[in-house]
């Protein structure tokens, strides 16, 4: 689930916070302020008080990856980030609402880290105005690195992105190509783009591989085609999490960077260690009920310790298919090690556009 750390500064500003965490639901809210008139009265332990400077709060909450949501003015919210702001493809999202809730603006990764589509959930809850001011997004064009999230692809060069982004602006047609097994015959591309052969005969602008290739692009997407799936004992640190994921990919020979997602069953969706791990490496983590897990088919590793715990006879390797949408093959089997297990499903990725 999406953390988002709401701060505000005004008595104001905490009323419209509290509002924000009524009607949205659907993410993890916790709210902070630097009001100093709110410090002095009794806390009734909805609102966090800040008593570390706001750059020192903002540089932590922009660690942990979280969204962040100023009420107030963009000055705050700018001054707050700057020390902390590395590139689109790393930066935490970041939106400002004024206090009396009209507006809301997102100014800090509007298409990797999704802060357009938040800032326009949120002014839809609060019957506020969304101000987006990225380009393609009010021309209505392809955005390519929108286009690479939606997709489940890697960037693996961020200056690409400007690249292709100046060329839809300027009316050009983008040349991608695509490697076959991840593209279906008779799917419709936005009209600003254009199939080219694959292998590339000369320079494209988007080249869409998992291939160790020579080719000259514009920018190369690869497509994240792994899911990790996972179980554990309660309590179990992030460190020797983040610890068993690195080992076992390193054994797979698969990069961070090929992974989809993180799956676990529903127990475990306030399992910290996952939480921190997700929100570290901006992977999703999801969960699944019982009853889920076990309409997946195939041969499993099975464990009767599991079944009488979870109802499940195993977690980690079903939970890794299931993110798959069950068009997965295992890669690694179940491992167990220190009260945890892993396992690793690769999908059947491929390609889908979709007119704006």
């Amino acid at each position: 689930m999406i953390k988002v750390s709401v701060i505000s500064f005004t008595e104001r500003g905490i009323e419209l916070s509290r509002k924000i965490k009524q009607v949205w639901n659907e993410v993890e809210i916790i709210l902070y302020t630097k009001c100093s008139s709110y410090v002095s009265k009794q806390d009734d332990g909805d609102i966090l008080t800040v008593e570390s400077s706001l750059g020192e709060w903002t540089g932590e909450q922009m660690k942990e990856k979280c969204v962040l949501l100023f009420i107030g003015s963009c000055g705050i919210a700018v001054r707050s980030i700057a020390p902390y702001v590395t590139d689109k493809l790393h930066d935490s999202p970041v939106l400002v609402l004024d206090e009396m809730g009209n507006y809301v603006i997102p100014i800090l990764s509007g298409h990797v880290g999704g802060a357009n589509e938040l800032a326009c959930i949120l002014a839809d809850k609060l019957q506020a105005v969304a101000v987006i001011t990225t380009a393609t997004d009010l021309n209505k064009k392809f955005a390519v690195d929108l286009f690479a999230k939606k997709n489940s692809l890697t960037i693996q060069e961020k200056a690409g992105i400007a690249r292709v982004s100046s060329k839809v602006l300027a009316g050009e047609k983008i040349r991608v190509s695509i490697q076959p097994e991840y593209f279906q015959e008779g799917d419709r591309l936005p009209e600003q783009l254009c199939l080219a052969p694959y292998p590339p005969e000369d320079e494209v602008d988007i080249l869409i591989t998992s291939e160790e290739q020579s080719h000259r692009a514009g920018i190369v997407l690869k497509p994240k085609e792994y899911v990790i799936g996972m179980g554990c004992r309660k309590g179990v640190e992030a460190e020797r999490i983040e610890a068993l994921i690195e080992r076992t990919l390193d054994q797979a020979g698969i990069s961070l960077s090929q992974v989809r997602g993180l799956a676990s069953i529903d127990l475990k969706k306030d399992e910290q260690g996952f939480l921190t791990w997700s929100r570290k490496t901006g992977i999703p983590f999801v969960t699944y009920t019982p009853e889920q897990l076990l309409e997946v088919q195939g041969n499993f590793h099975s464990s009767d310790f599991v079944r009488q715990k979870t109802g499940v006879d195993n977690v980690c390797e079903r939970a890794a298919l299931k993110m798959c949408e069950e068009v997965g093959t295992l890669v690694c089997a179940k491992h167990a090690e220190n009260g945890m297990t892993i396992a690793i499903a690769k999908g059947k990725w491929r390609v889908i556009f979709s007119e704006k």
